[in-house]
């Protein structure tokens, strides 16, 4: 793997690391998730942090880029390290990865969130957009894994947790 743009990130014989910010959008107790043509799961709406850039930057600019929507942090809400396996699906197919994630509760600057998606995923594959609900969240296969039960408590906990997952 070449890698070619300001993406903090890099390639080491057979593990990858990746420094990662995203948003968590909520809108009628469900949040906005990422899918795309090649893959079978569903992931958070963000991406890789540039050189030069803040995760609070990088987090707004992907969910832009994502979604055309132009929203403000509300807090940070996670700190997540995690360490998984590359999927025989992905462009990381059994890479080691190890992924250091920011993700930032989000709010509206109005009450439209009309999400449109005209991104492509880091392979290439065109990307979509799904709001799935919180309750619902455990049925789906949707990374990350906490959010299934994080989500349901986001309201009331405004510390910033930090987890660290095996994935």
């Amino acid at each position: 793997m070449e890698e070619t743009s300001q993406d903090i990130g890099f390639t080491r014989n057979n593990q990858w690391f990746r420094y990662r910010a995203a948003g968590i959008i909520i809108k009628d107790e469900a949040v906005l998730m990422v899918g795309n043509d090649h893959n079978d799961y569903y992931y958070s709406v963000g991406g890789a942090v540039q050189l030069g850039e803040t995760a609070e930057e990088a987090c707004l600019r992907e969910i832009y880029e994502e979604t055309g929507l132009h929203l403000e942090i509300e807090r940070l809400a996670f700190i997540h390290e995690n360490f998984f396996t590359g999927q025989e699906s992905d462009f990381l197919n059994n890479v080691n990865c190890h992924e250091l994630s920011f993700y930032f509760l989000m709010k509206p600057l109005t009450e439209n969130l009309s999400v449109k998606s005209e991104s492509f995923g880091t392979d290439g594959s065109k990307e979509f957009l799904k709001w799935i609900p919180i309750a619902e969240y455990k049925n789906y296969k949707a990374f990350p894994t906490f959010f299934a039960d994080e989500l349901k408590n986001l309201s009331v906990n405004s510390q910033i947790k930090r987890i660290v997952t095996a994935e």
